[in-house]
């Protein structure tokens, strides 16, 4: 245990055991540093960073709140928005106090947070790390704001944290929401303002879980002083849940809800079928009174939803025209191994099976998925592709799945369909799959199983026809075996593998560099010494590069004839074998880390990828941030 003389600060929080203190937040605080030196054997002058758990270690946590992340993370989303400017970051964390999820606001604070690992895998229980936002809210299960050095430990006193819990539908701990800001120029005041703010976005994240929970239920929404709360119960009006308001405000026990207790024995109506009249008004609103008579408030009222919605009529094929295959045949050239993919192509024809891309970046994934789709009866229909890498993580679940009108706030007026329902009959193609937040792939697995997307915020699922391309220039099948991508989802998607092969790879190169030249640039023509350069270059950038080369060559040629010397082929010491492209990337994104001074905002919008696509990048490529 540290001395008295260590610190100020130390000797304030080992004065608690004797009853001595002058603590601004009063007796939480000195209760819970009391908690810290008697029950947690904890030293206040202890320094160094939380415990951090692995990726892996995280994905195994987050995974059984699968529902509340999905729930929560278009609030998160926006509470970020709102508090960015005051320097906030957001996390949500697991009731152990783990962070699952990290808002950082951009800017020079975000080196704080690295430096102090105030980001995702970090466990910030009271138990290790003393009193702190995170880990004295999840202890004493309620909203704290802790400032500056109310911490326990010294160290966390450039901190502040406002924390408002999670409950679940039960009223169980479910995790928390935590604002943590490290400026030293906002009062108690400020933060105390942030913290409200906080407390009502988990509230809308608490109603929301319940909602989804008791979609096949009445929920009557109770009017009380400190908010409102939530009833469901059955067509016989009795209890099958209650939020944790609710049941405070009503003196529910888990007993009582448990047992189906009559509705009528604690809430009643104005009249006997007030609650089925005021579901058929556009307000839903509806007089509430307790079992005793007296008045409530003026309440609301949402009916069930009744199983699962009739299948949309199948989109009528058309038929396709002679000629189907002509542009995944011309794709394919001479090249042995890519015309016995496209053989197996023909082969299961318009069966909705699952195609699965390999191959590396530029070798054409993405043409290659378009003519599939061209050569389909689905061909009339819409074709809709994602780039899963070039989206930030954040965004990804309301693309894909979409969100109904008021989901949260922000969210357009109308809603958004989401890019599966829109390309319901047709063809969806998600590229660069393997770079997929792992919770996007398990919502991603229940809509191949059941053919039916849950938008943000619905209360009944969208059924959908779509037959689905993916690509990759990763292994996932490795991937699979090192936990990093979900095993089951990628038997899934690999219901017909085709592999792409390299331009350096292809047995018919020449007609395909033949080819390209003709069309980058029509009015040229190659000579002898640029022809060579061309087949003796190895192409880490395969098609994509090589179009780019003959572009330029053909706005530089003179006289129509490219020479060597208007190729632009940089130096490649790999020869012909294939590129690190891991390497490569890792040592590009370094690199501008240094130019820009270790500023990831500055250096996303070099590499012109969002921050959150960077912060993935940095945590995968193993880079370090502090270096620079």
């Amino acid at each position: 245990m540290a001395s008295l003389s260590a610190s100020n600060h130390v000797a304030r929080v080992l004065s608690v055991a004797d009853q001595v203190t002058d603590i601004d937040n009063g007796s939480r605080i000195a209760n819970s540093w009391r908690r810290c030196l008697l029950d947690h054997k904890l030293d206040p002058a202890r320094r160094g960073p939380p415990q951090t758990f692995t990726e892996a270690e995280v994905r195994h946590v987050a995974e059984p709140m699968e529902e509340l992340i999905r729930v929560a993370v278009p609030e998160l989303e926006d509470l970020a928005r709102v508090l960015r400017d005051a320097g906030y970051c957001v996390n949500l964390a697991d009731p152990n106090a783990t962070m699952l999820i990290s808002r950082l606001p951009g800017g020079t604070d975000d080196r704080m947070f690295l430096q102090w690992k105030v980001y995702t895998g970090s466990n910030f229980a009271e138990a290790f790390e003393g009193t702190n936002g995170l880990g004295t809210a999840l202890a004493e299960q309620r909203p704290i704001l802790v400032h500056r050095d109310e911490h326990f430990r010294e160290q966390w006193g450039i901190f502040s944290c406002a924390v408002a819990p999670l409950f679940d539908h039960g009223g169980r701990l479910a995790g928390a929401v935590n604002i943590t800001s490290c400026r030293d120029d906002l009062s108690r005041a400020a933060h105390q303002l942030a913290l409200a703010v906080t407390m009502e976005a988990t509230r809308r994240i608490e109603r929301s879980i319940f909602r989804r929970r008791f979609r096949n239920a009445w929920i009557a929404t109770v009017p009380g002083e400190s908010g409102s709360g939530l009833i469901a119960y059955d067509d016989d009006r009795r209890v099958v849940g209650a939020c944790r308001s609710a049941r405070s405000m009503l003196s529910l026990t888990d007993g009582l809800v448990e047992s189906g207790i009559a509705l009528s024995d604690v809430v009643r109506f104005e009249n006997q079928a007030a609650d089925m009249q005021a579901a058929d008004m556009a307000d839903g609103r509806v007089d509430l009174h307790r079992a005793d008579g007296s008045l409530l408030g003026r309440g609301h009222v949402a009916p069930p939803l009744r199983g699962k919605p009739a299948r949309l009529p199948p989109v009528k094929r058309r038929e396709v025209p002679a000629g189907r295959f002509d542009r995944l045949n011309q794709l394919a050239g001479s090249d042995p191994a890519l015309i016995r993919g496209v053989n197996r192509l023909k082969s299961i024809g318009d069966h909705n099976l699952p195609i699965l891309l390999r191959g590396e970046t530029g070798v054409g994934k993405d043409v290659f998925a378009r003519a599939i789709h061209a050569s389909s009866s689905r061909a009339r229909q819409n074709y809709v592709a994602l780039n899963c890498a070039a989206m930030p993580e954040s965004l990804i679940d309301a693309e894909l799945f979409g969100y109904e009108a008021g989901a949260f706030t922000g969210a357009r007026r109308d809603g958004s369909k989401g890019l599966i329902v829109q390309a319901d009959g047709g063809t969806l193609f998600l590229d660069e799959i393997g770079d997929m937040p792992i919770a996007l792939q398990t919502r991603l697995l229940r809509v191949l199983e059941n053919r039916e997307v849950w938008p943000l915020g619905a209360l009944k699922p969208v059924a959908v026809d779509i037959r689905l391309i993916s690509a990759t220039h990763r292994d996932l099948g490795r991937m699979a075996e090192a936990g990093s991508f979900r095993a089951d989802l990628y038997y899934r998607l690999r219901g017909l593998e085709i592999g792409l092969p390299a331009l350096r790879a292809r047995a018919d190169r020449a007609d395909v560099i033949a080819l390209i030249a003709s069309e980058e640039a029509p009015d040229c023509r190659l000579a002898p010494a640029a022809w060579s350069a061309l087949l003796a270059y190895p192409f880490p950038g395969n098609m994509r590069q090589l179009r780019h080369v003959l572009r330029l060559a053909g706005c530089t040629a003179e006289d129509g004839v490219i020479t060597d010397a208007d190729l632009d082929l940089p130096p490649f010491g790999g020869g012909a074998t294939e590129p690190d492209a891991a390497a490569a990337e890792r040592a590009e994104i370094t690199e501008t880390l240094r130019s820009h001074g270790g500023r990831v905002t500055d250096a996303a919008r070099a590499l012109h990828v969002s921050r959150a696509t960077l912060y993935r990048k940095i945590k995968l490529l193993k880079i370090d941030t502090n270096s620079h």
